[in-house]
């Protein structure tokens, strides 16, 4: 019998408005207890994960417990945690949606031995609040009435410690109940785990940021920052108009000068504003940091700021802005913090030196995170000696207005400076990416495929699925050594002359059930990540590289959409979607598939699917093929040609290709050559993401995961414009029909770099295309500006995308639907679905940025041995895209790399081209202007610099100890780097070729050196039943903006 109570509370709105709700709360008189010793665990429905057996005791956390002391109830060694309902909303409360989001996912890890306890749905564990009770005496008050509950439920055969850091809540109860404890987290490690030292020098760093915290607190100091207004203040204000919420986004090439607010729910589009607004320097950040979500009030018009136009020490490359550099824009400041979005941060320790200069207390240390855009910390450790070679873990606990930097806790080491391994973690740490194992519970669920028992189609599934083993040709075609093969295609002739097209994805979502372990887990990861020479798989290698993977000649399940199409105009007359069983006949390559469709049938001696047939049947097949790689083409060209009358755009995107040879080791790096059945497959698969969308959409018009692209604002095409002009083009930004034609325009004959110049500032401008739920926003929203598509989503790489799993589950619910069945698909409402889209796009992000700066590691690694000024191929050729005050930014074709290059030293000098052009420093002066800087010398010499030209530029790394290294550029001469053109494709792939080996070398090298630390790495990597090559860049294709090239575009189909 249900027991009906009232609850009031106060909810605060994604707007920031605070709201007070009476809700109806009904108390159970079972709710699951999740403990094998539970005496009616079917009255309990204890269904879900259950603690351990073989523990000694139960611990449950107090609510400030959990708080503080998270990091250390992650230990995989502390087990038969209960965490109660009432510390994980005090969490979710006061902590934000970072600290409750780390705290879900913990008590969903299989890994870990923990519970969450409803207490405040049990009728005889729910407490009232009494009148003028402190909400933190009531909170301790429940927790510990819900352990003595669960005490007396488990039949008193399993003590309980109540852990607390409420010295009266341990004197009240510590004696009350015979075997429940209650005591301090320091008394309970001291005491049950002695010999865990990690969690007891952590404990050690938490507690002592505390008691700093709680002494600078009673200390009289000046404030250094004024008070941030109370809530009921802020949010008034933003309902007003007065104040404004934002995401704070610190520039990092001016971390200490810039920062902007981007605007947030109702502000954005009440305040009437159309750019950022600017945060000029550190007091007017008033202690927010990166990524918080902050209230601003704007300052006077009289007090505006421009952004700063000159280039900086770590200045690589300017998003595209439309804002002059000297006219002033929206300036604020900050007033309050709605949500603290503190994460792990990656430190260095100063050097001994430094510490020595910090002053009489050493033992509080300032450190350095490794990304720019976060101020010092101050943590208090006497270990700073021994830590000063090492990266390391840290987190804030606070940032009083008394302290100029805020105050944090050493967490744990990652590996030393400059070595791989440890700079690897660093990037995995920045991007909050978890490497962690597949548990053993999500193994479990993985189907068994032996030599001794393969995996077979399964009777029942035979007669539930189309079958197109024997009737279509289906066929893949993906780069060199793919293992991970989504999608494959298939054309043929129907009986009434039409044609049929089908396109065939892994059907991922037979094997990875709703809500089991293995699906939890691939939800947490997202997606596939990518670094420059590893790569984390969202699911197991059995699926991702076996059962899942559509390679030939294998029985496999599939869901397919399949079109009938006029024979002639390929108009589309009728689609069908289903669950199909496959068997691809070939796995071909592109290069091979283009052969083909070139007419170039010799080579199909190098299709393995042809090498046993006889010479009839051979040619047969072969000709079977070529038909229907044609026939896929020509429709691939009619359905481009119908995107681009839309408005389709093409933008920059690097494409390379890794050689491997047989034993998997990387050959060669070479630039990949456009080929048209690139465009063929890509082609086929926007049309299945198309159709889908549509189909999902008009099933489940509310709750169905669509990917949008909005158009960009048009004053972020400002540079673009200006710079086309320099060229004398005229690029028209009204539509992307209109962009697309004048980009398709915009060509220098005698200088193809140009074009691609343009289109990656086209790229750069660009909004980033995001996931999102259907019943979030309005229709006219979810056009793909890119692609010019009304309706767009992600349904053809369930195998490294956690999106097109959720999409696969739409479709399959969407036709159960259609055919009037039972919908078997545990589907997310609109809520549900926004949040995990806001996750997904978070982890795209990444992902997005892991790769690059993995990417950027191991091109300073190439060059950080070489000698600049003996090395040969550390000159190139370079062509200025942008002009600063002080300098220009450069993009150098040969290695894809951009970046900054002073025409002013710090020293004031300016450069100065002798007669030879060469460069020198001399005193002078410089002259900006829109397309060009002139640098002159007091002795009246003058040069100057054009948007587009070409010059000589010397390449080296800037090696920092704090940071990551940073490819420098200087400018050599003001001509081109001259390059005998026979030479020039030859040497391009030869240098970044030889880029791949060195950097393999040298690391193979220091691997030899250590070869017991390789064995541990190797069996690591095996234990975390993860992908990892021998050798640099393996399976690069997978992805084509990764490479030794720029992937800094934003834009993303």
């Amino acid at each position: 019998m249900l027991q009906k109570q009232e609850k009031v509370l106060l909810l605060r709105t994604f707007q920031g408005r605070t709201l007070r709700i009476v809700r109806e709360h009904y108390l159970r008189p079972c709710v699951p207890c999740n403990s094998p010793l539970c005496p009616q665990p079917a009255a309990c429905c204890n269904d879900g994960k259950l603690l351990s057996t073989e523990v000694t005791h139960y611990m449950i956390p107090d609510w400030k417990v959990v708080q503080d002391y998270l990091e250390i109830l992650e230990f995989p060694e502390l087990k038969g945690i209960i965490f109660m309902q009432t510390a994980c909303q005090a969490v979710q409360h006061q902590r934000g949606r970072r600290q409750y989001n780390k705290l879900r996912n913990l008590l969903k890890d299989a890994r870990h031995d923990c519970v969450l306890f409803a207490n405040e749905f049990q009728q005889h564990c729910y407490l009232p609040r009494e009148k003028g009770e402190a909400m933190e005496k009531w909170q301790t008050r429940s927790i510990y009435n819900a352990a003595v509950w669960y005490y007396h439920h488990c039949q008193s055969r399993m003590p309980i410690v109540m852990v607390t850091e409420d010295q009266e809540a341990i004197q009240q109860y510590g004696s009350e109940t015979e075997r429940v404890f209650v005591i301090s987290f320091k008394h309970y490690l001291d005491n049950f785990w002695p010999d865990l030292k990690a969690a007891h020098e952590l404990c050690d760093s938490i507690l002592q940021s505390r008691r700093e915290r709680e002494s600078e607190s009673q200390e009289t100091h000046g404030k250094e920052y004024p008070e941030h207004l109370p809530l009921e203040v802020l949010e008034a204000g933003i309902k007003s108009g007065r104040y404004i919420q934002g995401i704070l986004n610190v520039n990092k090439h001016r971390a200490q000068i810039e920062a902007f607010v981007r605007l947030q729910g109702a502000s954005s589009k009440d305040s009437g504003l159309v750019s950022d607004i600017l945060i000029h320097g550190m007091k007017a950040r008033n202690r927010s940091i990166h990524g918080d979500v902050v209230v601003v009030e704007l300052l006077p018009k009289s007090e505006w700021k421009g952004r700063t136009a000159a280039l900086c020490e770590n200045d690589s490359e300017d998003k595209a802005s439309g804002e002059s550099p000297s006219e002033p824009m929206s300036t604020g400041r900050v007033v309050g913090i709605l949500q603290k979005n503190w994460r792990d941060y990656v430190v260095t320790f100063p050097s001994k030196e430094e510490v020595q200069s910090q002053g009489k207390n050493a033992q509080k240390i300032l450190v350095t995170p490794w990304d720019y855009r976060i101020p010092k910390i101050r943590i208090s450790t006497q270990q700073a000696e021994a830590l000063q070679d090492f990266r390391v873990v840290v987190r804030i606990d606070s940032w009083e207005s008394t302290s100029v930097y805020p105050n944090g806790h050493f967490v744990r080491v990652l590996g030393k400076i400059g070595d791989l391994e440890g700079e690897i973690a660093t990037i995995l740490v920045e991007n909050s990416i978890s490497v962690v194992p597949f548990s053993e519970a999500q193994m479990c669920e993985m189907p068994v495929n032996t030599p001794e028992n393969p995996w077979k189609v399964c009777p029942e599934e035979e007669r539930k699925r189309k079958d197109l083993r024997d009737t279509h040709l289906v066929f893949s075609i993906d780069p060199k050594g793919c293992e991970d093969v989504d999608d494959t295609l298939s054309v043929r002739t129907l009986t009434n002359g039409d044609l049929e097209l089908g396109v065939h994805i892994a059907d991922v979502t037979h094997f990875v059930a709703p809500n089991s372990y293995i699906d939890v887990e691939a939800r947490t990861r997202a997606t596939t990540y990518y670094l420059a020479d590893r790569r984390y798989d969202m699911l197991p290698s059995i699926l991702s590289a076996h059962l899942c993977s559509l390679l030939g000649g294998v029985d496999r399940y599939a869901v397919s959409v399949m079109w009938q199409l006029d024979k002639t105009s390929y108009e589309i007359k009728k689609v069908w979607y289903g669950r199909t069983i496959i068997r691809s006949a070939y796995k071909l390559s592109y290069e091979v598939a283009q052969e083909l469709l070139d007419g170039n049938l010799s080579i199909a001696d190098d299709i393995p699917e042809f090498k046993d047939l006889e010479e009839k049947s051979r040619e047969a097949k072969l000709e079977e093929l070529v038909w229907a790689i044609g026939k896929l083409t020509d429709i691939a060209r009619h359905i481009r040609a119908k995107r681009d009358q839309c408005g389709a755009l093409e933008l920059e995107g690097v494409e390379v290709r890794v050689q491997l040879d047989d034993k998997k080791n990387i050959h060669d790096l070479i630039p990949k050559q456009p080929l048209e059945v690139h465009e063929t497959v890509a082609e086929c698969m926007i049309l299945a993401n198309h159709w889908v969308a549509k189909k999902i959409w008009e099933s489940f018009p509310h709750q169905a995961l669509l990917r949008q692209h909005p158009p960009p604002h048009q004053e972020f095409f400002s540079e673009l414009r200006e710079c086309a002009k320099a060229k004398g083009f005229i690029i028209d930004t009204r539509s992307n029909k209109t962009l697309a034609d004048s980009l398709d325009d915009a060509n220098d004959p005698s200088d193809p770099v140009v074009n691609r110049l343009l289109r990656s500032m086209a790229t750069q401008a660009m909004s980033n295309a995001l996931y999102f739920s259907t019943g979030s926003c309005a229709e006219e929203e979810f056009q793909h500006y890119g692609l010019a598509l009304d309706k767009y989503t992600h349904f053809t790489s369930p195998i490294r995308r956690y999106s097109d799993i959720i999409v696969h589950r739409l479709l399959m619910a969407a036709i159960s639907k259609d055919k009037k069945m039972e919908i078997k698909e545990n589907l997310f409402s609109n809520k549900d679905l926004e949040e995990l889209c806001r996750h997904i796009n978070n982890r795209n992000r990444a992902a997005q940025y892991s790769q690059k700066q993995s990417t950027e590691l191991f091109q300073c690694m190439y060059f950080k041995d070489k000698d600049p000024e003996t090395e040969e191929r550390c000159i190139a050729d370079g062509v200025i895209y942008s002009i600063r005050t002080n300098g220009v930014l450069v993009f150098i074709p040969r290695f894809g790399i951009k970046g900054a290059a002073y025409l002013k030293n710090k020293d004031g000098l300016v450069i100065s081209c002798g007669p030879e052009s060469c460069s020198e420093w001399k005193p002078g002066s410089l002259q900006r202007f829109q397309n060009k800087i002139t640098s002159t010398t007091t002795g009246g010499k003058s040069i100057t610099f054009h948007l587009f030209d070409h010059i000589t530029v010397r390449i080296s790394v800037q090696a920092l100890r704090c940071h990551s290294d940073t490819i420098k550029l200087e400018i050599v001469s003001n001509q081109p780097y001259m390059t005998r053109n026979t030479e020039l494709s030859h040497q391009s792939s030869f240098l970044k070729s030889e880029l791949v080996k060195e950097v393999t070398r040298s690391v193979e090298e220091a691997q030899l050196a250590q070869e017991v630390q390789v064995k541990v790495l190797q069996e690591d990597y095996q234990e975390y039943c993860q992908t990892k090559g021998r050798s640099l860049y393996m399976l690069l294709e997978e992805i084509r903006d990764l490479a030794l090239l720029d992937v800094s575009d934003n834009y993303g189909i």
